[in-house]
């Protein structure tokens, strides 16, 4: 259990919206292109995976490059366009990201 979210009731997934960019988290609620992600992070750059495929797949091979900001409790994505679930790896590779913050 992490930030209170179960991993077995809500799958972890990658999400790509229209213009807010990708975020990964807890798949809480869809509805149609309306997603909500719970203890979610945005992946505002990523080093170490070719794609968000293989980053969704096999995490990142190079951490310190990526810069993923702190995890919020709840983000509420509309305009989604892409939606990937993430594997366990994948999950621990995002989780221990150092948070990225100026």
């Amino acid at each position: 259990m992490e930030s209170g979210v179960e991993s077995e009731a809500m799958p972890y997934v990658m999400c790509r919206t229209y213009s807010a960019g990708v975020f990964a988290g807890y798949l809480a609620l869809r509805e149609g292109k309306e997603v909500t992600l719970k203890s979610a992070r945005r992946i505002w750059y990523w080093a170490g995976a070719a794609t968000l495929s293989q980053l969704a797949m096999e995490g990142t091979s190079n951490p310190s490059q990526c810069k993923f900001p702190t995890e919020v409790d709840t983000v509420v994505l509309t305009e989604v366009i892409e939606i990937i679930n993430c594997t366990e790896k994948a999950r621990q590779s995002i989780k221990d990201v150092p948070i990225w913050a100026q």
